[in-house]
């Protein structure tokens, strides 16, 4: 199965950016990773490069999708951020939140992961879903029926690194693929700055990872000029598998250039 993708990062309107990326592609596998280190804490850069190395490295591309040992690469990504806890005190309540795709290529088949509140969006059959729960104190709330109005969104209640035995990264099925599937991983700066029903709509005006995230760029860029100066770091990492165009180019350029006009 042909896989393409592309990523962006930016630091937003904060003093640095605690957001990292990371993929592998290899010939049998690939596996895609973003992290969001957890705000009000130090260390929260640290916690996010610790997760994203140690599922990197630990995945093998040349192998086929085994969700056992993806699981077992979580869990260990986890132990890698509460020994580094242990170990330097002024970072002791570091945490980051994490979201991961993996695909077998040769079986079409696709696993994720997710910890906090970074999310995975799929667009199959001309319509885009949000596929994870965010692990936050707004969608419990929203679970049970109640309203959220005022409440904070950035309000976790599980990321790696938290001390909470009880709970711990979400894990998907193993979902069956099929071509021009396209998948989203993303923080939750970019997911404010872009509703779901933008991102359907631009995917609908492009014919290429790139520019589908370049076009959800502007959006937020928009979307920043409004928050006047307070917008998050914001990363995502697109991945097309197959031949998505025929069903996502749908509009014209000129539907694109309304689409991103400061009027529109």
């Amino acid at each position: 199965m042909n896989i393409t993708f592309a990523s962006l990062s930016n630091q937003g309107d904060r003093e640095s950016n605690q957001d990292q990326l990371g993929e592998l592609v290899g010939e049998r596998s690939a596996c895609f990773v973003v992290c969001d280190g957890v705000a009000g804490f130090p260390g929260g850069d640290i916690a996010a490069r610790l997760a994203r190395d140690t599922l990197v490295s630990c995945f093998d591309g040349q192998q086929h999708l085994n969700a056992q040992r993806i699981r077992q690469c979580v869990t260990h990504a986890n132990h890698v951020i509460r020994q580094q806890q242990q170990l330097n005190r002024a970072h002791g309540r570091m945490g980051t939140t994490m979201v991961s795709l993996f695909i077998d290529r040769d079986y079409q088949l696709a696993y994720w992961a997710h910890a906090g509140d970074s999310r995975l969006y799929l667009f199959r059959r001309g319509y885009l879903f949000h596929v994870t729960t965010d692990h936050s104190l707004v969608q419990q709330m929203k679970d049970a029926g109640h309203q959220t109005d005022g409440i904070n969104n950035n309000l976790l209640y599980f990321a790696l690194g938290m001390d909470d035995e009880e709970r711990g990264a979400s894990y998907s099925d193993v979902v069956p693929l099929e071509d021009g599937d396209v998948f989203l991983l993303c923080t939750d700066g970019f997911w404010h700055g872009v509703a779901q029903q933008y991102m359907q709509q631009a995917l609908h005006m492009v014919n290429t990872p790139q520019e589908w995230l370049t076009l959800m760029h502007q959006l937020i860029r928009k979307t920043d000029e409004q928050a006047a100066g307070k917008q998050d770091n914001y990363s995502a990492i697109a991945v097309w598998l197959g031949s998505p165009q025929e069903t996502t180019l749908l509009h014209s350029l000129a539907d694109t250039a309304r689409f991103i006009s400061p009027d529109a």
